[in-house]
């Protein structure tokens, strides 16, 4: 089973290109960066936020 982010966390974090607010996935446990198209995971509870991981997403 997956360990959730700390909604604290989440509330803190900004995409590290874009610097613009991320949304949470809970679906996906992912922290989506519309702005630069990208989806960061979250393994453990952890945001995983590098750019070399991200995955990339579609503009629909």
């Amino acid at each position: 089973m997956a360990r959730e982010a700390s909604p604290k966390l989440l509330e803190i974090l900004v995409c590290p290109l874009t610097k613009m607010p991320l949304h949470y996935d809970r679906e996906r446990q992912e922290l989506v960066s519309r702005a630069a198209r990208l989806a960061y995971p979250i393994r453990d509870g952890i945001p995983i936020m590098l750019t070399d991981v991200a995955r990339e997403i579609d503009g629909n």
